[in-house]
């Protein structure tokens, strides 16, 4: 049975294009990533050395709480 997993590649783009709508800056290579959210908040949201695997996972969790962050 094929892989259908996304390359680390492609899933990095995906993860820079939901970053991106979240107004999230995705930063990094190499397998480790910064996250920092780029719109005005009274302190810096940024999350670093992450993972792929780690970036989805905040990603999602901003997705599913919305733009607002709660």
């Amino acid at each position: 049975m094929p892989d259908v997993r996304p390359s680390d590649t492609e899933r990095e783009a995906q993860l820079r294009a939901l970053a991106e709508r979240l107004e999230f800056r995705m930063d990094g290579s190499d397998g480790r990533y910064r996250l920092t959210r780029t719109v005005d908040l009274s302190r810096t949201e940024r999350e670093v050395n992450l993972t792929l695997d780690e970036v989805e996972k905040l990603l999602e969790t901003w997705k599913l709480r919305g733009l607002g962050g709660g």
